[in-house]
């Protein structure tokens, strides 16, 4: 599965580059080839000053200390013809250069705290939406997943495959909001998936687990937008509406079932966008009626329609959020995944990574919403699963 990674610049935790590390030196060698050849009454040394600063940047507190020391030397040895400073000139430069030590060690543990923090917050992230298997049971799977937030791994769209006693359960869902205001919710709603998968025997009851889970906390995070008196206890057992006064927390969802022994997949949706059936060089939409967003109290057996969609050998499934079919171009026009899908399949390196990368293009350089892209499909018959 690929991830959209906000990878740590040089300034922000990353080893400095082998130029900013060069730069310095050269710029040393440079200035002190400069002042031997130029004539007497021009005065280039002092320029040496501004080197220890620049190291700064690129090596730590010995390092820069180093090119401090080494430009204090060249300008208060006269005889090396490099610089003449005396007295208050030479104090400065050695105050610039002390300073620069400091910035340096200072950038240095800001560094190591960065790199720290970044390794704790990737770690959580992908403990909450861990990366898709290429195989789970007898389905193929491949995915792609771009937070909208820079420098994030997980926004509000989520989509997980697992296997269980029901068969292989895939879902593919988009939350309220984005960026790591919902990661929250998004863990909360895979969490109630992966014990749907154990736990209830048909797909329709999935959906009303992951409704039941928004809706109690819903009432657990209204705090002080409750209305005023205690709030109504919310019964897990019943899918009512929130209390009026609570604020809103939804989401659309699209689940989807291969049970074992069955060329088939049942799909539910809840509110979200149609996944795309992939058969041979033609790519339609998969007929299903969509029932209600999750977290509004309306999901139950009986309002969830589940569509079974016959599979031949070699049909792909896509699934997808709204982030894809919802970007827009420079002129305001919306990207037609449907129409550039049977072009991008033909891409070797993979249906869901050709898809990101034509929406690049489209959009001049990424949609600004959440994208989750999952590609699912039975093996062929010759081949042994």
């Amino acid at each position: 599965m690929r991830r959209r990674r906000e990878e740590p610049g040089w300034l922000q935790g990353k080893p400095p580059p082998r130029w900013a590390r060069l730069a310095p030196a050269v710029a040393l060698v440079v200035l002190v080839f400069a002042q031997r050849i130029t004539p007497g009454d021009v005065e280039l040394g002092f320029f040496l000053a501004g080197l220890p600063p620049v190291a700064a940047f690129a090596y730590g507190a010995a390092g820069t200390a180093v090119f401090a020391t080494v430009v204090l030397f060249l300008l208060g040895v006269p005889w090396l013809g490099v610089g003449h400073a005396r007295g208050t000139d030479l104090a400065t430069v050695a105050a610039i250069g002390l300073l620069s030590v400091v910035i340096a060690w200072v950038r240095r543990r800001r560094d190591a705290q960065l790199v720290s923090v970044r390794t704790v917050a990737e770690a959580a992230q992908l403990a909450v939406l861990p990366p898709v298997p290429d195989r789970v049971g007898p389905v193929r799977c491949a995915g792609l997943y771009r937070a909208a937030q820079r420098g994030t791994l997980v926004g509000g769209d989520l989509y997980d495959v697992r296997i269980g006693p029901y068969g292989v359960r895939a879902l593919v869902g988009d939350v309220q909001g984005h960026g790591l205001a919902a990661v929250g919710t998004v863990a909360a709603l895979l969490g109630a998936f992966r014990e749907g998968v154990l736990d209830d025997p048909e797909l329709a009851d999935v959906a009303v687990r992951l409704d039941r889970r928004l809706l109690a906390d819903t009432a657990g995070s209204a705090g002080s937008a409750a209305p005023a008196g205690p709030p109504e206890p919310v019964d897990p057992a019943d899918p009512a509406p929130a209390p009026a006064g609570y604020p809103e927390l939804f989401a659309t969802a699209l689940l989807l079932e291969f049970p074992p022994g069955l060329d088939l997949v049942r799909i539910v949706s809840c509110g979200h966008p149609p996944a795309l059936l992939l058969r041979a060089s033609t790519v339609s939409e998969v007929g299903v009626e969509p029932g209600p967003p999750l977290g509004l109290g309306l999901a139950g057996p009986d309002l969830a329609v589940v569509a079974d969609v016959p599979l031949l050998p070699g049909d792909r499934l896509l699934a997808h959020t709204d982030g894809v079919t919802e970007a827009r171009d420079t002129a305001g026009d919306f990207y037609p995944l449907a129409a550039r899908v049977p072009v991008l399949a033909k891409d070797p390196a993979g249906l869901a990574g050709a898809v990101w990368e034509d929406l690049v293009e489209f959009t001049h350089g990424g949609p600004r919403d959440d994208v989750a892209l999952l590609v699912l499909s039975l093996p062929d018959a010759a081949d042994p699963a």
